[in-house]
């Protein structure tokens, strides 16, 4: 914890976050050193549309939506283990608008703590009754929802003991692929909080506290799950925090 305050420091004292929103190459959290850009953008010469890439980019509505997508517990023949958990909110542009019709997509590890995925080999259970992902589409009052279990911590070797707080990963895709947005939702009370170089990245204590979910007892559901609250603010002074150049 001390290493961490005092790389966080050293960062301040550099300028490295001065903006609202993390450096791209923050020193705790190690392979943002070398996963972000060190170069200017290059601007491609010879296209008579530079929007043409978005034009002809995926577009996203009901069609690609199935029943089953938003609830991660039944995508299977069997119930996933965990806490059976209900996550909503809304997606608002900086006026408190709703922003209608946008594909929200989530993933995250299991109960235990594990992703299922071929690169994640921590020995912790694969739940054979559960993937880790779903997606939906916002309504007109910019709601999603999706129901799912509670994700576990997991290791990741970014320092000497170094665990992931419980966070579900989530995805906004705009109106074309190239305005894609991805940020964490994290648990309210996680011990791990003051321990993750993540989190500690967003140096700024009330947006960090918006990436945090509020639990939601009129959302929780009677001998079926635990409700979460977490709404997402695309932009302005009250934006929700996402993933730059990582």
């Amino acid at each position: 914890m001390a290493a961490l305050e005092a790389a966080a420091a050293q960062d301040r004292a550099a300028g490295l976050t001065a903006s609202p929103h993390p450096a791209r190459g923050y020193t705790p959290y190690r392979s943002s050193i070398a996963r972000h850009p060190r170069q200017p953008l290059v601007e491609i010469d010879g296209l008579a549309d530079p929007e043409a890439v978005e034009l002809s980019g995926p577009a996203f509505g009901v069609t690609d939506i199935t029943d089953l997508d938003a609830d991660l517990t039944r995508q299977h023949h069997g119930e996933p283990l965990g806490e059976r958990i209900t996550v909503s909110g809304r997606i608002l542009d900086r006026g408190g608008r709703p922003v209608r019709g946008q594909l929200v997509e989530i993933w995250q590890a299991n109960a235990a703590g594990r992703y299922a995925h071929q690169r994640d080999q921590h020995p912790a259970p694969l739940d054979p009754h559960f993937t880790g992902a779903g997606r939906c589409l916002t309504d007109d009052q910019g709601r999603y929802e999706f129901t799912t279990v509670k994700p576990g911590a997991y290791p990741w070797r970014n320092h000497d003991n170094a665990w992931r707080p419980a966070h579900i990963h989530f995805s906004l895709f705009g109106s074309a692929f190239t305005q894609r947005l991805i940020t964490q939702m994290y648990f309210p009370g996680d011990p791990l909080f003051p321990y993750d170089p993540i989190l500690s990245s967003v140096t700024d204590p009330a947006a960090r506290a918006r990436l945090v979910a509020a639990y939601d007892h009129e959302r929780t559901r009677p001998e079926w799950s635990l409700g979460y609250h977490w709404d997402i603010v695309l932009d302005g002074p009250s934006a929700t925090w996402i993933e730059e150049g990582r």
